[in-house]
């Protein structure tokens, strides 16, 4: 992933984002900074969900994105959201995402709709999406908000797996940079 010289606002606010460069490296990249500092908004343009008003965004090969906030998959089971992503990341490891499903404690959620689990429940759903997708860059919102202890441990393993990858990235948006986790690369918004 390449960002050159973005620029973007939100209407009617100053600028979040003047002139940015940003190269984001194989392992693990972290994307601080306080609320309303743009994080989610860089992750949205690094998407491709949000067009950027200047500059350019370049990402060498598929990206997997799952807005935690978002609500379009409320009406499916974690599995038909599996079977969604699959069809959008066909280098999808199906047995990484069962031995996740069984990591995260999701097991008893697969048979329920997303829209009747807890945030912390959904969010579990598309972090072992996110981790089996294989995709060539993994954008993660605050992947340890509204998580268990044991999730969290789980979650920081796989981080610390992702930050040995010669060739995919995963870039971790949040408050602190993930604890115990080596970082190929770091940006801090807003200050």
């Amino acid at each position: 992933m390449q960002i050159q010289n973005l620029g973007f606002a939100w209407p009617g606010q100053p600028p979040l984002f003047s002139r940015l460069d940003l190269a984001v490296p194989p392992g693990v990249t972290w994307l601080g900074g306080d609320e309303g500092t743009g994080k989610t908004t860089l992750l949205r343009l690094m998407a491709g969900e949000l067009a950027p008003q200047a500059g350019t965004v370049r990402a060498g090969g598929r990206v997997f994105w799952a807005n935690p906030r978002a609500d379009g998959c409320d009406g499916l089971t974690p599995g038909q959201c599996f079977d969604r992503v699959a069809r959008q990341h066909p280098a999808l490891d199906r047995a990484l995402l069962h031995d996740l499903v069984h990591a995260l404690d999701l097991a008893q959620h697969l048979p329920k709709r997303l829209d009747m689990l807890s945030t912390g429940s959904r969010r579990k759903v598309w972090l072992a999406a996110a981790f089996a997708s294989g995709a060539a860059l993994t954008l993660l919102d605050q992947p340890f908000a509204a998580l268990d202890k044991v999730s969290m441990g789980v979650i920081t393993e796989l981080l610390q797996e992702a930050a040995g990858h010669p060739e995919r990235a995963w870039v971790v948006a949040d408050y602190v940079a993930p604890p115990g986790v080596p970082l190929a690369g770091q940006a801090q918004l807003g200050g």
